[in-house]
């Protein structure tokens, strides 16, 4: 029984020490996140070549100006607010450029697709929908 008991303390004690441990800055390279969008949304919205292909180019664009702006704002320089009204308007125009590329019912489970994101993400997150 004594055995038992210290086996789960110690599974207990491992899965603290595993969840707690920093994880470090995350450091994303945009092409790398930008193929992994790409990839996750071919699935999802069934792409073809083509649409895969200008769907990478697109996400590319915005993941490296927005990923400039992040390193604009770890740099000290401006306002965090205004970065994020500018990150607004960059998803618009980048939701403009996708219903460019896909039709009109693949467009409309990107919405979707989108909408599910961002309850995921705020699920997580302090502050965040629970």
């Amino acid at each position: 029984m004594k055995k038992l008991g210290l086996l789960l303390l110690s599974v207990i004690v491992f899965a603290a020490v595993t969840m707690a441990q920093d994880r470090g800055p995350r450091n994303f390279d945009p092409k790398e996140m930008a193929k992994r969008q790409t990839e996750e949304l071919t699935k999802a919205l069934d792409l073809n070549k083509d649409q895969a292909a200008k769907v990478l180019e697109l996400n590319t664009k915005v993941g490296e100006k927005m990923s400039s702006m992040r390193e604009e704002m770890r740099d000290g320089g401006g306002d965090r607010e205004a970065m994020r009204e500018k990150m607004t308007k960059i998803r618009e125009e980048q939701k403009v450029e996708m219903k460019k590329i896909l039709t009109e019912a693949q467009y409309k489970k990107y919405e979707k697709y989108l909408e599910e994101r961002r309850a995921q993400r705020g699920q997580g997150r302090p502050g965040g929908q629970r």
